[in-house]
């Protein structure tokens, strides 16, 4: 599967998942596939689709937290209505 499908289904789960917790996905299109592209690169460099927002340490117990969704989306998104790497919007 090549990187547009792949965008594509990302683009499809992460907007379903945001609207089963009552976020929504970014409508800001160019802005999604520029995360889902930075999330790709970060799954080939690092071996798991780590937010482009956050640190990756090496530290596979310390990063997971980092996964994207991160643990950290649903407070942001709460506090100042979007997540830090604006994937998320309220």
């Amino acid at each position: 599967m090549g990187e547009k499908e792949q965008i594509e289904q990302m683009k499809a789960a992460f907007s379903k998942y945001a609207e089963s917790q009552g976020f929504r996905l970014n409508p800001d299109n160019a802005e999604v596939e520029r995360i889902c592209k930075s999330l790709l690169a970060n799954q080939r460099k690092h071996g798991a689709r780590y937010c482009p927002c956050r640190v990756v340490t090496g530290n596979k117990d310390e990063d997971r937290k980092n996964i994207c969704p991160c643990i950290y989306h649903r407070d942001e998104v709460k506090k100042k209505g979007r997540c830090h790497c604006r994937l998320f919007v309220k």
